[in-house]
Order: C-alpha cells, then sequence, then structure tokens
C-alpha cells in the first residue's frame, strides 16, 4: 500500500522532531568543548566566539583520563568476551538440546531481566566481602569483580537472544555436520556460528556497551587504582569549580569507541536483534 501523502508528512515531521532532540544536545556538547571554560560558564551562546582545543589536551591532565580510559578497555573487552563465549554455548544447549529443566531455565534467565540493577548491589557486594573472607579472593575494588558483576547484566538477555537466532538456523545443518563427523562442539563451530554471526556481534555490542557507560556499580566495586571512564567523569567537578568544557570533550572522547564499532556492525547487529526477538 502507498504511503498517502499526510502520512508522508507526518512522518516527515516526527522524524525531524527526533533528529533535533538528538541532535541539539550533540551540537551543545561538541560546541561546549570548544570554548574557554569562561564561556561555558558565562551567557549561553549558539557558536563559539573563542574556538579553542585546550580542553581536549587539558582533560588528560585534570584528571587520570588514560589510567580510567585503559581500565574500562579492560573491563568491556573481557566482560565482551566471557558473556560472547558462555552465551554461546548456554544458548546452543538450550536450543538444540531437550533436558529437564529447560523451559524453568529459559523462563528464569529471561525473568531477571524484570528486576532493577540496584536490587543486585548489595547482595553482590555482599556475596564478594564473603568469598574474600572464606577463600581470599579480592572482588570488591577490583577488576575481576567489576567483569563478573557485568557478566550478571549482560548474560540473561543475551542467553535469550542468542537461543533465538540458534532457533532459526536449520537443524539440518547441525546433522550434516553430524554425518560430516562432527560432534555437537564441532557442528557448533563451523556450522552454526558461521550462520550465527549476526547474532554473535550483536550480543558483543550489547555486552560492550552495557559495560562502558554503567555507574553505580563501577562507582561501588572499583578504587581510584581501577576506577573506569563512566565514574571517573566525576572528577571534573571539585568543590571549587566544574571544568564544563573538559567533561564534554571526555564525553566526545569515551563515546568514539562505542559509536564506531556501532557503525562499523550495525548492518549484523539489527539484523541479529530482530532474528533474535522473532523466536
Amino acid at each position: 500500500m502507498r504511503d498517502t501523502k499526510g502520512f508522508k508528512i507526518y512522518r516527515a515531521v516526527v522524524l525531524t522532531v527526533l533528529g533535533l532532540f538528538v541532535l541539539v544536545p550533540l551540537y551543545v556538547m561538541v560546541t561546549s568543548s570548544l570554548k574557554p571554560l569562561s564561556d561555558v560558564q558565562g551567557a549561553f551562546t549558539w557558536w563559539p566566539s573563542n574556538l579553542t582545543l585546550d580542553p581536549f589536551v587539558d582533560m588528560w591532565r585534570t584528571v587520570p583520563l588514560a589510567r580510567y580510559f585503559v581500565n574500562s578497555t579492560i573491563v568491556s573487552v573481557a566482560a565482551t568476551v566471557f558473556s560472547v563465549v558462555i552465551a554461546i554455548l548456554a544458548a546452543f544447549a538450550v536450543s538444540r538440546f531437550r533436558f529437564r529443566g529447560r523451559t524453568v531455565f529459559t523462563t528464569t534467565v529471561l525473568s531477571t531481566q524484570m528486576f532493577p540493577g540496584v536490587l543486585f548491589l548489595l547482595p553482590l557486594f555482599l556475596i564478594f566481602v564473603n568469598i574474600n573472607n572464606s577463600v581470599g579472593v579480592q572482588l570488591v575494588g577490583t577488576r575481576l569483580g567489576l567483569i563478573i558483576t557485568y557478566l550478571t547484566f549482560s548474560l540473561p538477555f543475551s542467553i535469550w537472544m542468542l537461543a533465538g537466532y540458534f532457533d532459526s538456523i536449520p537443524r539440518e545443518l547441525d546433522e550434516a555436520a553430524l554425518v560430516d563427523g562432527c560432534g555437537p562442539m564441532g557442528a557448533l563451530a563451523r556450522v552454526v556460528l558461521p550462520a550465527a554471526r549476526p547474532g554473535v556481534i550483536a550480543v558483543a555490542i550489547y555486552s560492550f556497551m552495557t559495560a562502558w557507560g554503567e555507574v553505580l556499580f563501577a562507582s561501588v566495586m572499583t578504587t581510584e587504582a581501577n576506577r573506569t571512564l563512566s565514574v571517573g567523569l566525576r572528577q571534573y567537578s571539585t568543590q571549587t569549580n566544574v571544568y564544563w568544557n573538559q567533561i564534554m570533550a571526555a564525553a566526545l572522547v569515551v563515546s568514539i569507541p562505542v559509536v564506531i564499532g556501532f557503525l562499523l556492525a550495525q548492518r549484523h547487529f539489527v539484523a541479529g536483534v530482530t532474528a533474535g526477538a522473532v523466536k
């Protein structure tokens, strides 16, 4: 059915409003990062009267941003790798095998997404403290503890989405691989995973974005030595001043890895989320 003229106008208006809703704050962020601090703290102007790149240089000295960048990269990449590997194995078992408790498992995994993350803050903290007291493994204030924490966020949705994607892959491919001499793991590695690449990429992007921008748990589970970017950005605000131009510059730099990764894998991400959600 062809779009009517009224619908086209309505669509154009809605897309324009949504575009302005996204682009105007981004424009203010960019222009504020190019202003001296005095101009940012003064009367607002849509265009900087004095363009400068000093905030992009000073932001590395005001706070140890490079160290926070390394911490966030290590934690996010590690959480993503573990999440993808565990989700692939769990989703393959749910999709390809029938076992007692399968329905309960999938329902329980998905139901965890109904609860806000703040409810898990105190239980996880107490579990980590008890682990340290029992076996001497320090998790609170370490990167390892933060990686485990982020796994609890990303794994349920990743398993659910990948299981739906694996269900859309014909089982005849698995059977053909088994006839050729592959075991279940061989069929997964040689047949299922290549066909499920969009879903795997979607899970990886979701896991990375979840870990990269998380604030609540990072503010509790880290110390100064292993603080991440999302928490470190708060240090541009001191008792005597707020370096707004450096905050905006740092926010732009912090967003670059996620934006580039999302743009490079956008086609696979959309395909993976769509296929996984159908099931």
